[in-house]
């Protein structure tokens, strides 16, 4: 069997820097700006609540697998499945994962794109004053409508992210990483406060926190579910990928728990952000805002220019936060373009450079129609082309991955195999149990749900 390893592969520093890189994975825009969308479309704290409940018992089962994977085999998702059952169909879940991350990163880019548009939108004085809500949805429907802005921006993301990428994983991933989020941890606290003192932030803060169980439903949990596996940047192989940098001295339990609390936490207080500044600005109450409201996607977008230009300082504070959103949506299309560039490092023996700018070119051709379905032409806007394109690779193809390595685990390479792979570094594993439930029944039965009621989802 060929050794593992590679020249070209890389690995992490210490264990707080691939906690760092994995929560970068999704507190960019994953939590920032997917996180309250679905949270508006969803029924507000009932989401929460189901989200929450996802993420204890499905996202963290999930990414324990994944990482477990990775570090066993030190491989790529193709490569792993390959390693553990040689010449066998289970390295199509690989390449399932490789072309789910790239189909992913070319939309997710566009939104990293926004925040590009914004950081310049921001120096230039785009929102210096009071802005209102009719003045910040009107700047973001310009904007987004803009074929050729948002095909600039759409190039600098993906120009950016393969730059990164070919760097390496200690001098390209690790260190952005190490610098920046800490840094966006802190800005994100100071305007959830700012958020909260607002008058009339509590109703918004009723809507986020309170939980109105008459709209729990189906899919309430079913979004939930998929945001889950969204946000924890699962069932693509981003995290088997990371896995396998991971040093067998670290603890594999504590790192997992450690990245879904960050990313947990960032969810919740960017929603805390959001809705008490925009049930401000609207002067909503709960029940008008579920009757009357259109949640858009550009909603982080319309929201925080609001509350930007109500801070002391504002112009400033706006420039360092937008661009330090734009360092963690990169954080997040750093993670994706990880996946098929270590296939192609790892399997094929290119050198990263030659496949980072492979990759980006691909994303860049397949993100053209998102970046043009937000009014730039008119029937990719009708079709809602970019949420259609969420829907299939965002939600059903990440949950469908997570089913497929969760029965890889416990039926292939068996969870007493697993479970000796987590014992390094780790004594004494208090959940084992609770996990091992988990990753037996809990993740197929739910993920085979959510199958089941795909027109649900859809609908």
């Amino acid at each position: 069997m060929n050794n593992p390893e590679s020249s070209d592969r890389g690995s992490w520093g210490s264990k707080i820097a691939f906690i760092f890189a994995a929560s970068g994975s999704a507190i960019g825009l994953g939590s920032i700006w997917r996180f309250p969308l679905f949270v508006g479309l969803n029924g507000g704290a009932a989401f929460v609540f189901s989200y929450l409940l996802a993420v204890f018992f499905i996202g963290f089962t999930v990414m324990l697998a994944e990482l477990t994977i990775g570090r066993h085999t030190r491989k790529n998702p193709v490569g792993a499945f390959n390693f553990i059952k040689p010449h066998t169909p289970w390295k199509l879940v690989g390449y399932m994962g490789v072309v789910t991350g790239v189909f992913i990163l070319s939309y997710y880019s566009i939104i990293a794109g926004w925040a590009a548009g914004y950081f310049y939108k921001t120096i230039t004085g785009a929102f210096r004053g009071q802005v209102s809500w009719n003045n910040s949805a009107a700047i973001f429907t310009k904007f987004a409508a803009n074929p050729l802005e948002v095909l600039i921006c759409l190039f600098i993301i993906i120009g950016l992210t393969s730059y990164v990428i070919s760097k390496g994983v200690k001098g390209g991933i690790e260190r952005w990483s190490k610098i920046l989020m800490p840094v966006l941890f802190v800005l994100i606290i100071i305007l959830a406060v700012r958020a909260v003192t607002l008058p009339g932030a509590g109703p918004g803060l009723s809507f986020y926190l309170k939980p109105d169980f008459s709209d729990f439903n189906l899919k309430v949990i079913l979004f939930a579910i998929g945001q889950a596996f969204f946000s924890l940047s699962l069932g693509m192989g981003t995290m088997m990928t990371y896995g396998s940098y991971i040093s067998k001295k670290d603890n594999l339990v504590s790192s997992a728990g450690w990245v879904c609390l960050s990313t947990t936490l960032i969810a919740i207080l960017a929603g805390i952000i959001i809705f008490p500044t925009l049930f401000n600005t609207l002067q909503l109450t709960p029940d008008k805002f579920k009757q009357e409201f259109e949640v858009s996607t550009g909603l982080m977008f319309q929201v925080f220019p609001i509350i930007i230009s109500k801070m002391p300082g504002g112009y400033f504070f706006g420039i360092l936060f937008f661009a330090l959103l734009l360092i963690a949506a990169l954080t997040s299309t750093i993670s994706m373009l990880e996946v098929p560039t270590a296939y192609l490092v790892d399997e094929r023996k290119w050198s990263r450079t030659k496949a980072a700018t492979l990759i980006g070119i691909v994303s860049f051709l397949l993100g053209i129609p998102s970046a043009l379905s937000s009014g730039g032409v008119k029937f990719l806007t009708k079709f809602n082309y970019m949420i259609k394109m969420d829907l299939v690779f965002g939600n059903i193809m990440l949950a469908v991955g997570g089913l497929l390595i969760s029965l890889f685990l416990v039926h292939t390479w068996k969870v007493k195999n697993a479970l000796k792979e987590i014992s390094h570094g780790n004594s004494r594993f208090w959940l084992k149990g609770l996990w091992v439930f988990d990753i037996k029944f809990l993740v197929p039965i739910a993920v085979i749900i959510i199958l089941i009621f795909i027109k649900t989802l859809a609908g």
